[in-house]
């Protein structure tokens, strides 16, 4: 029996700007990852997002941190201190969990967004600080990270619980770190040949790199970017696929 979460980056409106499928994605995935504030959303979004979570039964509900950058959506990198991210991310936090409190729900997880979640692929001090801001908000909270990079290795000398994420719709590197989205082949527009990933990495722990290269995966959790053109029918039909192969959708 295999057993799988299936996550999406959700929230991400702005003010007058619509972004995403959340209210079609939200049934159909097990966590959602919730842009605090800073790369994208708003007090209004948030308490939106929240409430439409609460009504739905399966989907467990994570903070999504990120650079303060709303220009740039939170995928440029920005040099910081490592007092300034701890804090930073603090703050991030806070925000989501006052509105959780209010709606009668509980925070489960943590995935930082963007640069903020890239950058720690070759920065451990960053992972550190991370995983630390972490612990120090609330020890129980998950923390989520690219299968077997710096992030969840923080994690667990942290303490915390982590959860090896992998992606449906992003190409690897030989080192199991992503494709940047400067680079061509960066993202994965097939449904078809994103599924059959899916299945591969979730079933035989494995994963072939932009170059070729079978590269060892651990799939806890399966991330469709909500923002993504096809993400709706990405999480429709890795749905229909992990049933048909006896892959049983939890949350994390």
């Amino acid at each position: 029996m295999y057993t799988v979460d299936l996550n999406a980056d959700l929230g991400e409106s702005y003010g007058n700007y619509s972004i995403g499928n959340d209210r079609e994605i939200i049934p159909l995935i097990s966590s959602a990852n919730v842009a605090c504030g800073f790369h994208a959303s708003d007090p209004s979004v948030m308490l939106e997002t929240v409430e439409l979570i609460k009504n739905s039964d399966t989907t467990g509900i994570g903070a999504h941190p990120g650079f303060p950058d709303l220009m740039g959506f939170g995928r440029r990198y920005m040099d910081m201190t490592m007092p300034e991210v701890h804090a930073m991310m603090l703050y991030q936090l806070g925000a989501l969990d006052g509105f959780c409190r209010v709606a009668g729900v509980t925070m489960n997880h943590v995935k930082p967004h963007g640069a903020l979640y890239n950058a720690t692929f070759n920065d451990m001090e960053l992972a550190e600080t991370i995983a630390q801001a972490v612990k120090d908000y609330n020890p129980e909270l998950k923390l989520m990270g690219l299968s077997n990079q710096n992030l969840v290795k923080a994690g667990e000398s942290a303490g915390l619980a982590v959860r090896h994420e992998v992606f449906a719709d992003r190409a690897y590197e030989d080192d199991g770190t992503l494709v940047s989205r400067r680079k061509d082949g960066a993202m994965i527009t097939d449904t078809d040949e994103a599924v059959r990933r899916v299945v591969r990495m979730v079933k035989e722990g494995k994963v072939e790199s932009l170059n070729g290269t079978d590269i060892d995966i651990q799939a806890d959790s399966i991330c469709v970017h909500g923002d993504g053109a096809k993400a709706l029918e990405f999480v429709k039909e890795i749905r229909k696929r992990l049933g048909d192969e006896g892959i049983t959708i939890q949350t994390m």
